[in-house]
């Protein structure tokens, strides 16, 4: 018998896990839709078994995938081991939409899919594959619970299982075997040992200091006041409630829509700011013409959004796993001009930039490494509630502009979801891939029955933003 094999999770994605309840769903999901090509049948099927030979050969560079949860004793922290019973079946999951095949239906479906809790007894992801879609399309509705991936390791996956031209090869699946999982007692007894180790580095961290202490101490201080600007921002009191955070039922609903992306960096170019910038401010405004539809007054309301800012280095882009910050972002939503709220913005995330939040938030999380998971579990179900820093999910991944394949089959969208924390009816994700920028929306089932009213709000803020950059007749912008 070989060794066994277990690897804990990082802090943050143990925290994760501890965020997830009934109504929390902590999986990351995109539906992408495809030209079928050579993969059809001609009769609105796919060549499902090559699909899948095509995904077993690609595990070998995604062990995770073959890993589920496991617990310390006592301690319930949580760890990776190998699935003794793998079976890729499971996880491959296969459908068809009636006639006839419509976006609308394939939209309700992934509100289905993703409206179900990940099986935690075995490795948590899954891949839909959507036959049936009309004009000779087919989609994957992927399913991955977020202690697994963040956003940009999404994209690093999206390369391992796609090529950049189309081909009929299918790489052989390679040999695998499960290492042995540890025993309970192996899981504690090492457990005790690794503690005891980070006790021992950090004596040896302040003797270090002793030596070093000058500069240790210098960049211990711009580490803790990045920390406290982190929490300055507004992580330690509520924002408003608004009919966006309401109380979270178990059923979600999914919708998406697509700018172009040139026509975006056109505005850019004649605002200046971030394409970052420009997906808050049409967010803002979306948002601000959503909430004023049903009713809501404005004034005085202070609304934020938590915005994902990668720490992942370059040197480990297929790493698995959560490397990413969080920066707190005060949407203007009262504000009714487009060229005010895009100024405001690109203010505020050049403030967070300058006093280095996304460090600041890291280094919090850093701090609370040693919290135990039975207390980061009472927290969130206790204080979480009560306390809401921030009012929806917004992240915008950048992807290849360029056209990439499942085997012979052509990707044109790509459109990301991210959960729902609590009190939070509503997230938007974004990939821009080929020219598009692809708007992925979450919602609450039962908080906003009409997705199709925040994408033509999403649409509508674009355009009020383009417009008000518009040259007039001597050329200068209007606004």
């Amino acid at each position: 018998m070989g060794e066994t094999f277990f690897q804990p999770l990082s802090h943050l994605d143990a925290s994760v896990l501890a965020l997830e309840s009934p109504t929390t769903h902590m999986h990351v999901a995109a539906v992408a839709i495809f030209e079928a090509n050579a993969l059809s049948d001609g009769k609105g099927g796919i060549d499902l078994d090559r699909i899948r030979a095509h995904i077993e050969g690609k595990l070998q560079y995604i062990p995770r995938y073959r890993q589920r949860l496991a617990y310390v004793p006592v301690t319930r922290a949580p760890v990776w081991i190998d699935d003794q019973q793998f079976d890729l079946d499971f996880h491959l999951r296969y459908v068809r939409l009636p006639h006839p095949g419509s976006d609308d239906q394939l939209r309700r479906m992934a509100g289905r899919i993703v409206s179900q809790k990940l099986d935690r007894s075995r490795p948590m992801w899954e891949l839909w594959l959507v036959e049936g879609l009309a004009r000779d399309r087919f989609a994957v509705i992927a399913k991955i619970h977020h202690c697994m991936i963040d956003g940009v390791a999404g994209v690093d996956l999206t390369t391992i299982l796609l090529n950049v031209v189309p081909t009929s090869d299918i790489e052989p699946a390679a040999p695998w075997e499960p290492r042995p999982a540890p025993t309970g007692t192996d899981l504690a007894v090492t457990s005790a040992a690794r503690t005891t180790r980070r006790i021992f580095d950090l004596m040896t961290s302040w003797r270090e200091i002793s030596t070093r202490g000058s500069e240790i101490a210098a960049a211990m201080a711009g580490r803790a006041q990045a920390a406290f600007e982190s929490l300055g921002s507004g992580w330690l009191t509520s924002a408003s409630r608004t009919p966006l955070n309401p109380d979270l039922g178990l059923n979600r609903r999914f919708d998406g829509v697509e700018l172009s992306l040139d026509r975006v960096k056109t505005v850019r170019r004649k605002t200046g700011g971030s394409i970052n910038d420009l997906v808050l401010t049409i967010a803002t405004g979306a948002i601000r013409r959503y909430l004023l539809e049903r009713g809501f007054k404005l004034k005085g309301v202070e609304f934020r959004a938590m915005v994902p800012v990668s720490t992942r280095s370059a040197a480990e882009p297929g790493s698995m796993g959560n490397q990413v910050a969080m920066w707190l972002v005060n949407l203007p939503v009262s504000e009714p001009d487009p060229l005010t709220r895009l100024d405001t913005i690109r203010k505020e995330t050049t403030r967070l930039k300058d006093d280095n939040h996304a460090l600041g938030a890291a280094t919090l999380v850093d701090l609370s490494r040693g919290t135990p998971i039975p207390l980061i579990y009472f927290a969130n179900r206790v204080v979480g509630p009560k306390m809401r820093p921030f009012n929806i999910t917004i992240t915008n991944v950048p992807g290849p502009q360029f056209p990439m394949y499942l085997l012979e089959a052509r990707m044109l969208s790509n459109y990301p979801m991210v959960p729902l924390w609590s009190q939070h009816g509503l997230s938007l994700a974004l990939f821009s891939y080929d020219g598009k920028l692809l708007w992925g929306i979450l919602a609450d089932y039962d908080a906003i029955p009409d997705t199709g009213r925040v994408t033509h709000a999403i649409e509508e803020a674009f355009s009020e933003l383009e417009a008000a950059v518009a040259p007039d007749e001597q050329g200068s912008p209007v606004g």
